[in-house]
């Protein structure tokens, strides 16, 4: 429990960091990335590909779209939908690599073997499905 509560206390500061030098937190940076992979994307493809309930985006892509940072667009094939993109502002965060969550990640899974990477996917996966049950 200990080294979960480090993990999540560690995001969250990274996150706060992130506000202060990027203008997005940790979630909000990882919602601009997604947008940034799969232009004109709906609320629900973004949330499927996050493994989140599309409600839960509701306050996050309305941030970015009030910061400027994603549109809102129709979707061409069914009036009720809307589709996002980045802005020119978004894919500049979008780019931006130093000081970002994805970073450090992407530092640890260097250092670390290919079998510590195997195991702690796996054991995450095994969390994730035993904190949703508990839901």
């Amino acid at each position: 429990m200990q080294a979960m509560w480090g993990l999540a206390h560690a995001l969250e500061v990274t996150s706060r960091r992130m506000l202060r030098v990027l203008g997005v937190t940790g979630p909000q940076r990882l919602v601009i990335r997604v947008i940034g992979q799969f232009p004109d994307i709906s609320s629900g493809d973004i949330a499927a590909t996050m493994g989140l309930h599309p409600s839960t985006l509701t306050g996050v892509l309305a941030r970015l779209v009030g910061q400027k940072l994603v549109e809102r667009l129709p979707d061409p094939t069914d009036g009720r939908r809307v589709r996002y993109r980045l802005t020119r502002a978004g894919r500049k965060i979008d780019r931006e690599r130093r000081g970002t969550v994805e970073a450090a990640v992407r530092r640890a899974l260097g250092r670390a073997g290919e079998t510590t990477v195997e195991h702690t996917v796996r054991m995450i996966g095994v969390l994730v499905a035993e904190l949703d049950r508990e839901a």
